[in-house]
């Protein structure tokens, strides 16, 4: 089980939340480190890219020898590395073999830029084609495909545009909707709609939640699960590492798959 995304120094999103899933869900962990970010729980202070082929290195080291069940990107940082991570994808013989859940990450939770502009088009040209499911949240969702998700008709105008740009299947996030008591989340396959709909946790301390559902798809995927069901248990997961989120520094404390450990 592989995370292709950026190290949080404050370890609460990133490779770091992902692996924490991993483990708790029974699968062992493989890395591709994109980048490497200077932040802490009140935000990102920087962040240092690493060389592409050492990127494509990785990739191909553990496919090569140790094999993917299925995989999660993250932050990706620019657009070079976003066609570095597609091609070395394909070069791989991975492009239709594994699962590929693709969390379009643009930002951290407290707006800090995680992505350059110019690489919101690498995202939708080289990697949305090779993606079993895409996650964006409903800011992405206005940067990628410029709707402004407000309500359901809106949700599904979002869902629609961004399957167009070529994903198998979209999850247009409904967790930053805060109008709605409930957080609902849309999947589409180009044909049908499917809801999963949870109470809201209120809760300030929701760090890396968006890459918590996304590892939490990806293992789901990986044990055998439909996307479907994946989804599902994807979005119960994240509920329950909400509900379990702890604070840490000054800033927004991580969601937290621990509660595992205590069933």
């Amino acid at each position: 089980m592989m995370t292709i995304a950026g190290s949080d120094s404050g370890g609460g999103a990133g490779i770091q939340a992902d692996m924490r899933t991993f483990a708790l869900l029974g699968l062992h962990g493989l890395v591709a480190v994109t980048a490497v970010t200077v932040q802490n729980s009140l935000g990102v202070k920087g962040f240092h890219e690493v060389p592409l082929d050492v990127i494509a290195g990785q990739i191909a080291a553990v496919a090569s020898d140790i094999g993917l069940q299925a995989a999660k990107t993250g932050m990706l940082a620019s657009s070079e590395i976003i066609a570095t991570v597609a091609a070395s994808w394909r070069e791989q013989g991975l492009a239709g073999a594994v699962p590929l859940v693709v969390d379009p990450v643009c930002a951290s939770m407290h707006g800090d830029p995680l992505l350059h502009p110019d690489a919101v088009e690498a995202l939708k040209r080289d990697l949305f084609p090779l993606a079993t499911v895409i996650t964006p949240n409903l800011d992405e969702v206005r940067l990628l495909v410029g709707i402004d998700v407000v309500d359901e008709e809106t949700q599904r105008a979002a869902a629609r545009a961004l399957h167009a740009l070529g994903p198998q299947w979209v999850l247009v996030k409904g967790g930053h909707l805060r109008s709605s008591a409930r957080s609902t989340d849309l999947l589409f396959d180009g044909a049908e709609f499917r809801e999963f709909d949870t109470e809201r946790i209120d809760t300030g301390h929701d760090h890396g939640a968006g890459d918590t559902l996304a590892a939490a798809i990806a293992c789901a995927l990986a044990h055998g699960y439909s996307v479907p069901d994946a989804v599902a248990f994807g979005k119960r997961w994240v509920t329950e590492c909400l509900r379990a989120a702890y604070p840490l520094g000054q800033g927004h404390g991580p969601v937290s798959p621990l509660f595992r450990l205590h069933r």
